[in-house]
């Protein structure tokens, strides 16, 4: 059965505005394909198309150096989803994206699939890449999302797919990229140093002071001296990193609050800050269709 949510004369950027859309929570169960296999899907505006892991890709014809040129071919892959159940699948490939990450640029083949949630089957774009070591196999981006959908990490006030956000302790407020695919909010930090460093143990470092640079998407710039308050370990595809998290406070200019935000490196980001679900959980849902 599908939630709604309706929201009546929300105040946001001094307009008013009014929801009456269906709502997907964080997580949720969609059918992929003409199979119906089931894939338990994570729900990330961070994301702008939809993803699906995908290995053992064979190119009808074979591949060329150049992805592009692939364009209109046939390719088959292997797929998995939450149970465990391996199924094999193809399509014609549409178009190749270039994603950004911390790593560098990647592309990766497209492909048209039906993505299925309660009765709602549309055909969208999906990228095809190795999820091994993400805990979802699909990922449902907002090319699917937007204009049909709410998401709600809980039932709250409406925030878009970004929004200007202020960190107190850095005075600078950032164009931030708001990703319910995403736990930890995380913010762009370089020059990490940090008193009495132990080099060895990331952990042992917990409790001491750490000075970092950040800047926002207009290139201000901005010291931060705080307290190192935990690690984190985030898996992605490229295997495991930790980070140090610190306590930062804050939020839309004037509604700010406390969350604990990891520290990366985030030069090859087009978004310094990432709002992560730790920070959406209570306050805010999430409509794509904004800005």
């Amino acid at each position: 059965m599908r939630r709604f949510i309706l929201l009546i004369a929300l105040v946001v950027s001094s307009q008013v505005f009014a929801y009456s859309k269906p709502v997907l929570g964080p997580a949720e169960i969609f059918e992929v394909g003409d199979s119906a296999k089931e894939f338990l899907a994570r729900i990330d505006t961070g994301a702008a198309n939809s993803s699906l892991h995908a290995v053992d890709l064979e190119v009808e014809g074979g591949a060329s150096k150049i992805k592009k040129h692939d364009i209109g071919k046939t390719i088959r892959f292997n797929t998995e989803n939450h149970r465990g159940e391996h199924s094999t699948s193809s399509g014609k490939i549409v178009d190749v994206s270039t994603v950004k990450n911390a790593q560098g640029i990647e592309s990766r083949y497209m492909v048209e699939l039906a993505l299925g949630f309660d009765g709602d089957v549309r055909q969208v774009k999906v990228n095809l890449r190795d999820r091994t070591h993400m805990d979802y196999k699909l990922l449902i981006g907002r090319n699917w999302v937007k204009g049909h959908y709410l998401v709600d990490v809980e039932e709250k006030p409406v925030i878009g797919a970004k929004a200007d956000i202020a960190i107190i302790e850095s005075d600078l407020i950032y164009e931030a990229r708001i990703d319910t695919g995403a736990v930890e909010t995380s913010l762009h930090a370089t020059e990490l140093h940090i008193v009495d460093e132990d080099t060895d143990n990331m952990d042992n470092n917990i409790g001491k002071i750490i000075r970092f640079k950040t800047s926002n998407e207009d290139g201000q710039v901005a010291t931060v001296s705080t307290k190192i308050v935990d690690t984190s370990l985030i898996r992605n595809s490229q295997g495991s990193e930790v980070r140090y998290m610190v306590n930062l406070t804050l939020g839309e200019p004037g509604k700010e609050y406390t969350v604990k935000v990891n520290l990366r490196d985030r030069t090859q980001m087009s978004q310094k800050l990432l709002i992560g679900r730790n920070w959406l959980s209570g306050h805010y849902v999430v409509d794509v269709n904004k800005r």
